[in-house]
């Protein structure tokens, strides 16, 4: 799925993005949700939360498989780890 996944946001997705100085990233794909990442000038624009909504979600949702289409969170899992057992200390 990764790969259908890759494939479709690099022919369908990516190329609308750049013509805004934009692009986009599969971060990773979990139990059917894909979580992506608006990278370039679509990561700090107003219009964004539209993007994924209109266009990011409309097209990989139509991958057999993708239940979901989410922003991937900007701090990983292993930052947010080390984070809480710096934390828990």
């Amino acid at each position: 799925m990764v790969d259908k996944i890759n494939d479709t946001t690099n022919t369908k997705i990516k190329p609308l993005l750049a013509e805004h100085n934009g692009d986009i990233e599969l971060v990773e794909v979990r139990d059917g949700v894909a979580y992506v990442k608006l990278l370039g000038a679509c990561s700090n624009c107003p219009s964004a939360r539209f993007t994924m909504e209109e266009l990011v979600c409309g097209v990989l949702k139509e991958i057999p498989g993708v239940k979901n289409v989410q922003m991937a969170d900007p701090i990983g899992r292993e930052m947010l780890d080390f984070a809480r057992q710096l934390l828990r200390k």
